[in-house]
């Protein structure tokens, strides 16, 4: 099996202190969350990515050649089985991790060799993380969450802010354990946007939720786009939720297998699972 890496580490990797970054030149023509324009602006490309994983002669290609665009304000599904490369390819484009072989571009910078100082400031510069497990810190309060990332972050919005655009600001002293589990993932998004991210990468943000509460999720991660412009991606297995989006990648074994158009989309309160 292929090494994986686990929420706590992802967690440290997004909510390292970062003050000591290093210059990381990012080029951006738009400003944070401008709506995006008529003719659609490319803010993430991939050429031939591949990720291979290998443990003595046995290779397991986790991703085998892909090809992508997305573009700026768009919501964008990622769709297919566990194993069909999906969250592997978010990760690359999050500066989580290297593609093996391939290329890959922010806007006009190339994330391919970054080292890991640049990407770190990348991420915390211009990237919103949301996972199915919320990685909040038990001790802490909502706010305190949120105030992780602001406190980093060179033009946050204020934490309470942040709470009350998911509709949580009633409950930003409460503790993840007086909160429900739709909360504790409304506060990761909060936290997530309060850096005012150009790019939202949600990784199966309604995994862990019954399908009413999944539903006030998507409602939030759709608010958000439309509201901010935020290009906003989101990787599941549920079918049903590609319905909700502009477009529709699908995954099978480490490929693009196909990529659709929704020509109507649902509202999160049509969509039925």
């Amino acid at each position: 099996m292929p090494p994986m890496v686990g929420p706590n580490a992802i967690a440290r990797l997004i909510f390292v202190n970062m003050a000591g970054a290093g210059a990381c030149n990012i080029t951006s023509d738009k400003a944070p969350n401008q709506k995006a324009s008529t003719v659609p602006e490319v803010v993430f490309r991939t050429q031939d990515v591949t990720k291979v994983y290998q443990t003595g002669a046995v290779k397991v290609f986790a991703l085998a050649g892909v090809d992508l665009e997305l573009y700026a304000g768009e919501m964008a599904v990622l769709l297919g089985p566990s194993g069909s490369g999906k969250s592997t390819l978010l990760n690359i484009l999050g500066g989580l991790d290297h593609a093996t072989s391939g290329r890959v571009w922010f806007r006009e910078t190339e994330l391919t060799d970054m080292p890991d100082r640049g990407l770190t400031k990348y991420r915390r510069d211009h990237v919103g993380f949301v996972f199915q497990f919320y990685n909040l810190v038990p001790s802490l309060t909502a706010r305190e969450n949120v105030q992780l990332v602001t406190d980093v972050s060179p033009d946050p919005m204020p934490a309470e802010e942040a709470l009350a655009q998911v509709g949580l600001g009633s409950r930003m002293d409460h503790f993840p354990s007086e909160m429900s589990g739709g909360e504790q993932q409304r506060v990761a998004i909060a936290r997530a946007i309060a850096k005012r991210p150009e790019i939202l990468l949600c990784d199966e943000p309604t995994g862990a939720l019954d399908s009413s509460t999944g539903v006030q999720v998507l409602e939030v991660l759709q608010d958000i786009n439309e509201r901010f412009g935020t290009t906003t991606v989101i990787i599941t297995h549920n079918a049903e939720i590609q319905r909700m989006a502009h477009r529709v990648i699908q995954f099978q074994d480490g490929r693009i297998s196909s990529v659709s158009t929704n020509d109507e989309r649902l509202a999160p309160a049509e969509i039925v699972w």
